[in-house]
């Protein structure tokens, strides 16, 4: 291979000599002809500011694995990065398991063959090529490895490390990102997401692994190296998860369902169908995958008008629910028909939350039930939970915590664990949000409401008069420059030396830095300030961009249905106010 620094000096190339070193190093290892192309072509035209995006701020594991747009370099989704982050994975899982364990039904346990993982992917840019690459370097290093050959939902791998017995899984996914962008999400043995200790066991693994290339990754590797029985795994899935849903309850609905250009049809209308369901109506522009996501330029549900065409097709076809999965199908959007036949409303994360954490609650018996959500979520499943007599456990954001909140109240079990970004456990079955059994009971849940009458907008109508309303809203701060991480650092360092008294006529009367720990809670970069009992403020910066993201919660107590219309409009109104107060705390400050 020819680099320009074969033939300029790197002096002579306009660039700093340790740049195009490591610009160079990459290469050099680099299996893809693509990627280093481009390196080359940056290094060719002396673009600097394009060589240090790309090397500058190395991709780490976030709240849910790495992810990052495409291209070359280490700040970049590429099958160099895909490798190393393997090869680190695998010597990970052999310094943990070196000499036993396998996939039951798979190899024989005399013969030596070593669990390793099951890997998927979904159908983005490059997906399927990162999944290969990822399957061949485990099965290289000696680990067994089950592979899926279909892109399939995320949820499907989550339950594919817990139903195998596996000792990791991988899946490459970017979830809801944008088209340019993918990403590597690691299970660990207990079938939830790898923990910060995890990940940084397989970080320093990977930092001093080299990129194997093509030749080490080559073979048969004697058999550890074998393609999943999908057939098999996708029905002992739908068995798990049918049992989330009543067996006799009422399946009368019309539905419209939009995968949003991703991969839930794939299991989705079979599900409905296995559970006495009719199939739901797909939205036909958005059925099929496709890694453009040519409808929509963010692909997450959350986002304003990501939901016009389902909405469109729900009003065409009278139907009685929308529901929208991200484009990997572990995230779940839910819209319902608005009073006086008024269109469709969307419930919020935090409003579907508390819906089916109701329902769960009051469908089931025992005492050793648990329900969870986030610091940054509703804190009216708090509430909620004290009204059905079930345990409640708050936990720092990311289903890595959530899955394993039981752990804080030892002879529980997780019943429901919800996020507010769309994120919602209902079955042990998946250690992980899932947005296809969530699904099964949201409509389950719609066809029991409209047999009796009602709907999940009265009921969300009940649970508000019961425990109070519960206004939240999300408004993040978007920092620009070289120093936007560290003028993000200080403005979490100014909040916690200096937080404001009041905000929206609330005296601040509790702040909580998680800075440290807080009893069960790991140390996190969050800040919660409560006031007054009426609202609340969480700051979290984000851990890989410069995005100060704020959670605002305004709320009133207990009142009458008659009363439940005016407790809203204050609920909004000082929810408005506090966002305003915020913001201009944070531009004054």
């Amino acid at each position: 291979m020819v680099l320009p620094s074969d033939l300029v000096p790197p002096g002579d190339l306009g660039l700093p000599e340790d740049l195009v070193a490591r610009a160079e190093a990459w290469m050099a290892e680099d299996p893809d002809p693509q990627t280093r192309a481009e390196l080359a072509a940056l290094l060719e035209r002396a673009d600097e500011a394009g060589l240090r995006d790309r090397f500058g701020r190395p991709l780490e594991f976030g709240t849910a694995g790495l992810r990052g747009p495409l291209g070359a370099g280490p700040a970049r989704m590429n099958r160099a990065l895909v490798r190393r982050t393997s090869a680190g994975l695998a010597r990970y899982l052999l310094d943990r398991q070196p000499l036993d364990g396998y996939l039951p039904g798979q190899g024989d346990r005399s013969a030596g063959t070593r669990l390793g993982a099951v890997v998927g992917h979904d159908a983005r840019h490059r997906s399927a090529d990162f999944a290969q690459d990822t399957a061949r370097v485990l099965a290289a290093a000696g680990l067994q490895v089950l592979r899926f050959e279909r892109a399939l939902p995320t949820p499907i791998i989550a339950f594919a490390v817990l139903h195998l017995g596996a000792a990791a899984g991988v899946v490459v996914t970017a979830s809801h990102n944008p088209a340019p962008d993918n990403g590597y999400k690691v299970y660990v043995g207990d079938g939830a997401q790898a923990l910060p200790e995890d990940a940084a066991a397989i970080t320093a693994a990977a930092a001093t692994s080299a990129v194997p290339d093509d030749a080490a990754i080559s073979g048969e590797f004697d058999g550890r190296l074998a393609d999943i029985d999908e057939a098999e795994l996708l029905a002992a899935y739908r068995r798990a998860v049918l049992s989330a849903v009543r067996p006799s309850g009422p399946r009368r609905l019309r539905t419209v369902y939009t995968p949003l250009h991703g991969v839930g049809a794939a299991v989705l209308p079979g599900l409905f169908e296995e559970a006495g369901f009719e199939p739901p109506a797909l939205v036909a522009a958005q059925a099929r995958p496709d890694p453009d996501f040519p409808t929509t330029p963010f692909p997450n549900p959350e986002e304003p008008g990501v939901l016009d065409l389902a909405l469109a097709d729900a009003e065409q076809a009278r139907a009685d629910l929308v529901l929208a999965n991200d484009p990997d199908a572990d995230r779940l959007a839910v819209a319902v028909p608005a009073p006086g036949g008024a269109g469709f409303r969307v419930l919020t994360g935090d409003e579907l939350g508390v819906l089916i954490a109701d329902h769960l609650m009051a469908t089931t018996t025992g005492a050793d039930r648990l329900v969870a959500t986030t610091v940054v979520s509703s804190s009216m499943l708090s509430a909620l939970a004290q009204s059905h007599g079930v345990a409640y456990v708050e936990t720092l954001t990311g289903f890595k915590w959530i899955a394993r909140a039981a752990r804080q109240r030892p002879g529980h079990r997780l019943l429901f664990g919800y996020e507010e970004a769309l994120g919602y456990a209902v079955s042990t079955a998946v250690a992980d949000k899932d947005g296809l059994s969530a699904a099964l009971v949201v409509a389950g849940m719609a066809a029991r409401a409209k047999e009796e009458g009602s709907s999940l907008l009265e009921r969300l109508d009940a649970l508000e008069a019961l425990v109070g309303v519960h206004s939240t809203a999300q408004w993040s701060l978007r920092l620009a420059g070289s120093d936007a991480m560290e003028v993000m650092a200080s403005l979490m360092a100014r909040w916690r030396s200096a937080p404001p008294a009041q905000l929206a006529g609330l005296q601040v009367n509790e702040v909580r830095d998680l800075a440290r720990g807080d009893g069960d809670l790991p140390a996190s970069d969050v800040l919660v300030l409560r006031l007054s009992g009426l609202g609340r403020v969480v700051l979290r910066p984000s851990g890989t961009e410069p995005k100060l993201k704020v959670y605002l919660e305004a709320t009133t107590g207990p009142c009458t249905l008659d009363d439940l219309s005016e407790a809203r409009r204050a609920a909004r109104s000082r929810l408005e106010e506090l966002r305003r107060e915020v913001a201009g705390y944070i531009g004054a400050r």
